[in-house]
């Protein structure tokens, strides 16, 4: 993509975030109650030995199709999955069952949208690179770029409360053990180097783009979900590759909101985008948007341009909600990277998302809240 008007791209993209849309029928955010995802017992676990180097894609052989055609897990099923270990920074784990209440798991056949076309051949950039590095302070500093932020493993996250980090499980543990980094994990925040900054040709309002830099914040614990250590990428694990991280101190900065997925065709034109920190873009922030091809009813496919680094990236989407009559932005799931598939001898690859579904809404915001009353609507 060519960055040669960095203003007029950052003006077209203001105008795209922010636009109302020209349809007369406003995308509603969905109306529903969410269900309850209590913890029940909490036991402690031989801390984890770290030895596993991060892994920023995941890789698996399991396609959309694949996915539609895996067992539908029961309630006790659910229960395992949504069990969660906790990773403290002094080295502590802990494991903890739930309980589910309020959910009918014949809701897990409810169907989703078929793919609109056939799916691109192997690579990370799908044709044109679409991507927008974000530079300004104006941009940078401010809402929604100002929520995501990197980790020291190497990965993405979302700002999603006052001191907690939404990003993809597999930053931080292997699906068999905890990488490296991730008992001292820290999370880096986007900020100018200096308050008086020369202007440059790549800046604006006098803060160059290569005058930023990362201050970090340390973890004070983690929590990820039994479906994805019991599970492998292969299999069930992709659907629960998502990790809440709390903060040791509050980051000051405006949060997004959580959101329960609505499907695919409820979307803005069908439109996903999310904002993360690409390798290939050293200190950049980079942000992109397309549409959504397929889903699950656990996992996003779309077509995003992305590279390494992106994974953990809040995927968003912005809405009318009817209950407080505004526009809202909200977090719907996590990109979680490129996944490789083998159709007929021939490879391909789909970007993928897991979807914060009702269960995962409920789950995550009980870590976030740390009670149940003010999670039932997403």
């Amino acid at each position: 993509m060519a960055q040669s008007h960095p203003l007029l791209l950052l003006h077209l993209l203001f105008l795209l975030l922010s636009a109302t849309p020209s349809s007369p029928q406003k995308p509603l955010w969905p109306m529903q109650r969410v269900p309850v995802v209590l913890p029940q017992q909490t036991e402690d676990r031989p801390p984890p030995h770290f030895l596993s180097p991060a892994q920023l894609e995941v890789l698996s052989n399991c396609g959309p199709e694949c996915h539609k055609q895996a067992p539908v897990p029961s309630y006790w099923d659910l229960r395992s999955f949504l069990s969660y270990e906790t990773l403290y920074s002094d080295g502590r784990l802990t494991e903890t069952s739930v309980g589910i209440y309020g959910f009918n798991p014949a809701s897990l056949h409810t169907s989703v949208s078929q793919p609109t076309g056939r799916s691109r051949a192997k690579r990370q950039i799908f044709g044109h690179d679409g991507r927008f590095s974000i530079v300004g302070r104006d941009f940078l500093l401010n809402y929604p770029f100002s929520t995501a932020v990197k980790l020291s493993t190497g990965c993405s996250g979302t700002l999603v409360g006052d001191k907690h980090v939404l990003t993809a499980a597999h930053c931080v543990h292997d699906g068999k053990n905890y990488v490296k980094g991730s008992q001292r994990l820290r999370v880096g925040f986007l900020k100018p180097q200096q308050r008086d900054a020369p202007t440059t040709t790549n800046s604006t309002k006098g803060v160059p783009a290569d005058k930023m830099k990362f201050q970090w914040i340390r973890v004070k614990r983690t929590h990820v979900p039994k479906g994805w250590i019991k599970g492998t990428t292969n299999d069930i694990g992709m659907d629960y590759d998502y990790a809440l991280l709390e903060l040791k101190k509050p980051h000051k900065r405006k949060h997004m909101k959580l959101g329960v997925s609505p499907s695919s065709t409820k979307l803005p034109g069908r439109r996903v985008q999310f904002s993360g920190f690409d390798n290939d873009r050293p200190g950049q922030l980079v942000y992109r948007f397309c549409k959504a091809n397929d889903e699950t009813y656990d996992l996003l496919y779309q077509h995003c341009d992305a590279q390494p680094g992106a994974s953990g990236s809040g995927v968003y989407v912005r809405m009318w909600d009817r209950r407080r009559r505004r526009w809202e932005r909200k977090v719907i799931g996590v990109f979680s990277g490129h996944q490789w598939v083998d159709r007929n001898g021939i490879p391909q690859e789909f970007n993928v998302a897991v979807r914060v579904t009702p269960l995962k809404y409920a789950q995550i915001c009980y870590w976030i809240k740390g009670n149940y009353v003010d999670c039932r609507e997403g």
